[in-house]
């Protein structure tokens, strides 16, 4: 008998040989995969207006995203002016109702706060930036803040049904992390760490969206238990190295690279990078998913474009990982020693 999508995303996950590989793809496609969150979230964000927190945003063009135009505390001497969202009202939970009968046999994701995007919406970048060498007990009384928020939001989840969790933290640059990996460890590691440990314990798998070159920390974030990354860039990183160094280790939930292959390679480049995803990144076991981008009109993706790039993933689904090397040997290979690292 098949697996259900729930099982397949569960083995992939955890390196347990699915029977196919999983995606997450355009409804003419189909998906594994089921969101909820809370409503409205602490983390929501505006193409334009005002958030919770009082910052206010403006569209940035063709895309669906807007960009924090006016911060909500310039200055440390306003935090207990501060609106800090109570995410405990309950009516902010009722769309937990019934999801996990409504995601049925699919993998549910819940949408958890930001402890990096989040900060820098409330105070601005350049602050945050600052704050890291001249303010580092106040940056990280906010951030601590996010931090409660998403320990409860677990809680929910987790009586919910909810499978994953998930939040989204972009933290790279095109050639390197935006800030030096050393204080990314002091202030940020040690919270993530807390919101993975407290999503394990509730038996939810832990998911972060990140893009630009994040390579420094990768390994860091493997520590300290994430599960599955999910990076809509590979080629500003080196798509062999990624897999050579992290493959095994941690899943990779992948389009096609939407800044280079997907705008600028042909349609036969675009096949050949969906395949070459898989090999690179997937394992025996598993430890790739397979997805698309959600904002083609701002990236830039034509429909073609999307259209070999999902047909490949979904031909290839069925025995994906059956040929791939396993991560024992992957491993052997990775460490140059015998029995792996």
């Amino acid at each position: 008998m098949a697996m259900t999508p729930r099982e397949v995303v569960c083995r992939t996950i955890d390196f347990a040989e699915p029977d196919r590989m999983p995606y997450d793809l355009p409804p003419l496609y189909g998906s594994d995969f089921v969101r909820v969150g809370v409503t409205p979230s602490p983390d929501t964000r505006p193409r334009e207006g005002v958030d919770e927190w009082g910052a206010v945003w403006e569209n940035i063009g063709v895309s669906h995203l807007g960009e924090v135009k006016e911060v909500p505390l310039q200055n440390w001497a306003d935090w207990e002016m501060l609106t800090i969202p109570d995410i405990r009202e309950p009516n902010r939970w009722t769309t937990l109702e019934g999801a996990r009968a409504r995601a049925g046999d699919r993998f549910l994701i819940g949408n958890g706060i930001s402890l990096y995007e989040r900060a820098h919406f409330i105070r601005g970048l350049e602050n945050v930036w600052m704050d890291i060498h001249h303010a580092p007990e106040k940056l990280g009384q906010l951030i601590d803040v996010l931090v409660e928020m998403n320990l409860y939001a677990i809680e929910r989840y987790a009586d919910a049904g909810v499978d994953g969790y998930m939040f989204c933290d972009d933290w790279g640059l095109q050639d390197r992390l935006m800030i030096a990996p050393a204080s990314w460890r002091t202030i940020w590691k040690p919270r993530y760490a807390r919101v993975y440990a407290a999503a394990h314990a509730a038996g939810l798998s832990t998911f972060l969206h990140s893009c630009g070159d994040i390579a420094a920390i990768l390994e860091d974030l493997i520590e300290i238990g994430l599960d599955v990354i999910q990076m809509d860039q590979q080629e500003n990183m080196g798509l062999d190295r990624l897999g050579r160094t992290f493959g095994g280790r941690i899943t990779f939930w992948c389009p096609v690279d939407i800044q280079q292959t997907m705008v600028r390679g042909s349609l036969d480049d675009i096949r050949a990078y969906a395949r070459r995803l898989i090999t690179a990144l997937g394992r025996r076991e598993g430890g790739f998913i397979a997805q698309w981008y959600g904002d083609p009109a701002g990236a830039g993706h034509r429909p073609a474009a999307i259209a070999a790039m999902c047909e490949t993933f979904v031909a290839l689904s069925p025995g994906a990982f059956a040929r791939l090397p396993s991560r024992t040997v992957c491993d052997e290979l990775a460490s140059g020693q015998p029995g792996g690292r």
